[in-house]
């Protein structure tokens, strides 16, 4: 009885972190490739809706609005890191 009740808990949290790691986050599409801030490395939607900004033709999904003065202070770094991503 107590190995089943252990593997079933297992089983529930293995099936839950999946589903968070699938998690769409509002106002991201399912296609961008990063589920984290290019900038702080956070989780994208844990600190409100995410901050979108553009350069050269890519959109990036930043964390939230602080993060988007480092961005503007060298946009090609973070682009670079999206586009990299998409390539995988």
């Amino acid at each position: 009885m107590k190995l089943t009740l252990t593997l079933l808990s297992t089983l529930f949290l293995a099936v839950g972190m999946m589903q968070a790691a699938d998690k769409k986050v509002e106002g991201v599409p399912a296609t961008y490739p990063l589920k984290k801030c290019v900038v702080s490395d956070e989780p994208l939607g844990e600190m409100g809706k995410p901050v979108k900004v553009s350069h050269g033709g890519t959109d990036v999904y930043l964390c939230c609005k602080s993060c988007k003065e480092d961005f503007e202070k060298d946009p090609a770094k973070y682009v670079e890191m999206v586009k990299k991503a998409q390539k995988k």
